[in-house]
């Protein structure tokens, strides 16, 4: 067993003696594009959504230089059509192509000679299991010559397969080299048919573009904006969750709350798998996300001021869904020609959750912030040395009006709101209360700091507005907002008082402040009454 050319069993070895939840059903996925024309799959998934998993669970199942019946026997995958038919009955060439990256930087090499360096270590690898094959210098021909000695293809499994990509993103000739490679295994005529059985690749972003077209056109993509047939296994879904919480005695929704958000039609809930486990382990719900990459460039790309997109993220923070066209991206990290290039590589990052826009076509749809995880991410946006100058403006301006709020002055509460009415963060149409509640959200955004905001809250008789429930060991008092439009502001406290709105606080026993705001469309102007609890 080699590390690149049949690497063997150990790697999944190792994933079972853990607590493992069952993913194996993915294989029967790949089975059925075996020997196909839909041999060529590419997956696309966010950081620490179990990508590597998967990888090294294949390579266990397709490698034939192990047997590997008891890993899989008394798995999901052993009650599928062609189960044995496919176990160990192939060669693998298994990639994990960050490691290349990791090598050349090393070795102080430039991007351009990962695919020099990958062809090289797989070549040396066959040579030395199948000698008689070490006159060919050339990889492409040792790997059809060692398809005609054995009688067995080989199926490609290429992790992070776009690392090269990304590190290489503003050397146009290194991408190209490596772009080759791939072209060269999976796109020629020669060699695709005879030697790939099938290969799998998974990576952060979809295939890159070359013009309108994927560079490696023959791959069939699942990226998370459309993960059609491996959507459960993008993630934890709802059930195996539960399963976990019940087996490590946390509590289920608390786990939806930080890590649910990911939806998928005919799948429903899809769970940051990473995440999950961390907190089964350390029995305590926390972001575990923010440990790792993923979370290091965030404010880089929210920084780029395209089309106002800053404005935009302030009103995903605020809890807004805003509309995304996901059509122009061109799937890297440095091309950049609007705000939604810039949103649709959060959705791929995962920092946002996407769905498309039922009975539109291409990519028409709307994003939001997915769960208490990645909001506490952008959270510390608002507490960055690094935010500009349009940031500090509106947090300044939003803590001043908690102030206010807090403190009863209704005069200073009113000209807040109508200087944020005024602004380009505000809803294009003001025409109704949904519109008021965008921008009191918006408004109150430097509250997300301190308190977990609430919409909708269920309270004695009726539904809250928004409520704002102080933090642990916050000594702040707890906000209740109702909203109404064209009526009186002394109609929304008198509505909080009837409705019993402060009874679904009885357990927090601190000071509730009871805030109403109006918006009189015909005098287009807001009016603001607050009293004390």
């Amino acid at each position: 067993m080699g590390i690149y050319f049949n690497p063997g069993n150990k790697g999944f070895q190792e994933i079972l003696q853990s607590d493992y939840v069952d993913k194996t059903g993915l294989i029967a996925l790949v089975n059925k594009t075996v020997g196909t024309m839909e041999k060529l799959t590419c997956i696309s998934r966010p950081r620490r959504f179990g990508k590597s998993y998967a990888a090294k669970m294949l390579c266990a199942y397709y490698d034939s230089s192990c047997d590997s019946h008891t890993l899989f026997d008394d798995k999901e995958i052993a009650r599928t059509p062609g189960y044995l038919k496919h176990l160990n009955q192939y060669h693998v060439i298994s990639i994990d192509a960050a490691s290349f990256v990791s090598m050349v930087k090393k070795q102080h090499k430039a991007m351009g000679d990962v695919p020099l360096l990958i062809e090289k270590r797989i070549h040396d690898e066959l040579v030395s299991i199948y000698p008689e094959l070490g006159t060919e210098s050339y990889l492409a021909d040792g790997l059809l010559r060692c398809v005609d000695k054995t009688g067995r293809q080989f199926v490609f499994i290429i992790d992070e397969w776009d690392a090269p990509i990304r590190e290489a993103k503003e050397d146009k000739d290194a991408q190209t080299a490596y772009l080759n490679l791939l072209r060269e295994w999976f796109k020629n005529n020669n060699f695709t048919p005879q030697v790939v059985a099938a290969a799998y690749m998974t990576g952060i972003l979809p295939l890159k573009k070359d013009g309108s077209q994927s560079a490696i056109s023959d791959f069939i993509e699942y990226p998370i904006l459309d993960p059609d047939g491996f959507a459960e296994y993008t993630g934890f879904t709802e059930g195996e969750v539960r399963q976990l919480c019940e087996k490590y005695g946390m509590n289920f929704e608390d786990a939806g709350k930080w890590y649910d958000g990911y939806d998928f039609p005919g799948v429903g809930s899809i769970y940051n798998p990473y995440s999950v486990m961390m907190a089964m382990r350390k029995k305590r719900f926390d972001s575990y996300w923010r440990k790792t990459s993923a979370a290091e460039s965030l404010m880089t790309y929210i920084n780029m001021d395209f089309e106002g997109l800053q404005e935009t993220v302030s009103r995903l923070i605020s809890g807004e869904e805003i509309e995304v066209d996901t059509e122009s991206f061109e799937n890297d990290f440095e091309t950049f020609g609007s705000r939604d290039d810039v949103l649709t590589l959060l959705i791929h990052l995962g920092y946002l959750t996407w769905h498309m826009e039922e009975g539109h076509s291409g990519g028409d749809g709307t994003a939001h912030i997915p769960n208490e995880e990645v909001r506490t991410e952008f959270r510390k946006i608002l507490k960055g040395r690094n935010v500009n100058r349009k940031w500090i403006e509106l947090l300044s301006r939003s803590r001043k009006l908690l102030e206010n709020t807090i403190a009863g002055d209704t005069d200073a509460v009113v000209e807040a709101i109508e200087e944020i009415r005024g602004t380009q963060y505000a809803p294009t149409f003001y025409n109704d209360e949904q519109a008021l509640r965008y921008v009191i959200k918006f408004a109150y955004i430097a509250a997300i700091d301190q308190y977990l905001k609430v919409e909708e809250l269920p309270s004695g008789k009726e539904i809250a507005d928004v409520v704002y429930l102080p933090k642990p060991k916050s000594l702040l008092p707890a906000l209740v907002v109702e909203l109404k439009w064209n009526k009186s502001s002394e109609g929304a406290i008198q509505q909080i008082k009837e409705k019993n709105y402060s009874a679904v606080l009885k357990d927090y026993g601190g000071e509730v402040v009871m805030v109403g705001i109006s918006y009189d469309a015909k005098r287009k102007e807001h009016s603001c009454v607050i009293e004390r609890v």
